[in-house]
């Protein structure tokens, strides 16, 4: 292992947004077991810290796996495309036009099963935006269109915590 790998290279995957969970998982565990700081008592502390290191590491890298949205930004960054979701808000107006209509929506929404629909909106929308990655990082490799599509998915992964929210404003 190499604290230099990017996380595809240290969990021995394509460089590519489709991915099984089931195997970066098993992965993940291998791993872990490899690194265990425990499997390296007897070669003392500095041995273990080092483990430790790798333990951290091999998290970090399987949290940014796992997640098709994490990835999906990883894989843009790799290649040279930065989200820079904290400067870069631009957004086509016809996305603009569905998160106002979404908004008013959930302002207007006073039961469960308003809530619930939107919901099932903002659900399939998310699953359009990670197939419209995966076209655009692993078909077409327009990283800089994916970063687009990546910042889409955290309005929509923003307003779909603002519907539980708004779902426990109701419950009350």
């Amino acid at each position: 292992m190499n604290l230099q790998s990017d996380d595809f290279e240290l969990f021995g995957l394509a460089r590519r947004f489709a991915q099984e969970r089931s195997a970066i998982d098993a992965r993940w565990k291998d791993l872990q077991r490899e690194a265990h700081p425990d499997k390296f008592a007897a070669q003392g502390a500095a041995a273990q810290r080092v483990a430790m290191q790798w333990s951290v590491r091999i998290n970090e890298a399987y949290q940014r796996l796992k997640d098709p949205m994490r990835r999906a930004a990883y894989l843009c960054e790799l290649h040279g495309a930065p989200i820079r979701a904290e400067d870069n808000t631009a957004m086509p107006a016809a996305f603009l036009m569905q998160q106002m209509e979404w908004r008013e929506a959930l302002e207007d929404a006073r039961a469960d099963s308003e809530l619930d629909a939107l919901d099932d909106e903002v659900a399939q929308a998310r699953r359009a935006a990670l197939a419209q990655c995966e076209q655009l990082i692993d078909q077409q490799q327009d990283y800089a269109g994916a970063a687009r599509q990546v910042r889409a998915l955290m309005f929509i992964a923003r307003f779909a915590d603002d519907i539980e929210r708004r779902r426990e404003q109701l419950g009350q």
